[in-house]
């Protein structure tokens, strides 16, 4: 019988990849905009799990980690603040910027990462 890896062992492993970082969280909020509510917050659950961690989190948003793991559970319902406060501090622990482009729904994705160094730089691309 095959030896398998634990799903959860393996991201946090893969999480230590800047840019699989980057793609993870830009996948989250690409889930969120398009309506998938229920896969953003697994994303999220587990991008916070294999990077900071829900304590570490409670604490910059001056939040319980329990309040934090619920709104992020399959049962959670978290406000649209809560949300997006916890997109912004994790864009700044990840030194990016998220930006929401218009495009056709045959280009595919939804949001584009680009690194907090390009702001204010010329955004003509």
């Amino acid at each position: 019988m095959p030896l398998t890896r634990n799903f959860r062992e393996t991201i946090k492993e893969q999480l230590a990849d800047s840019d699989f970082r980057r793609e993870f969280l830009r996948e989250a909020v690409a889930n969120m905009v398009s309506g998938d509510l229920d896969t953003a917050k697994s994303v999220l659950r587990e991008y916070i799990n294999g990077t900071l961690g829900f304590i570490a989190l409670g604490k910059a948003l001056s939040k319980s980690p329990k309040s934090l793991m619920r709104m992020l559970s399959p049962e959670g319902n978290p406000h649209a603040r809560n949300l997006f406060e916890m997109v912004a501090h994790l864009q700044r622990v990840e030194g990016a910027v998220l930006e929401v482009i218009v495009a056709s729904a045959a280009w595919g994705k939804v949001c584009q990462v680009k690194d907090a160094s390009a702001i204010g730089q010329n955004r003509s691309n």
